[in-house]
């Protein structure tokens, strides 16, 4: 399954425990203003182990597990 919506959704499907692995795909692009996805005081209870990052040109590719 995947959650679309941004950083505000994929938020609330972590604190809720809906997300085993995320995938963040990182796309360095200054846009301005923007929602950080892990500074959220609510997800300080949410760790996450590193599974694997690809690096590619112009975007790196870094999934994780929850460690419940």
């Amino acid at each position: 399954m995947a959650v679309s919506g941004g950083a505000g959704a994929a938020k609330q499907y972590l604190a809720g425990g809906l997300i085993d692995e995320p995938e963040i795909h990182l796309v360095p692009v200054l846009l301005g203003a923007g929602v950080g996805l892990f500074d959220d005081p609510t997800l300080s209870t949410v760790t996450l182990a590193r599974v694997r990052s690809i690096e590619a040109p112009g975007v790196t590719h870094i999934k994780y597990q929850v460690v419940r």
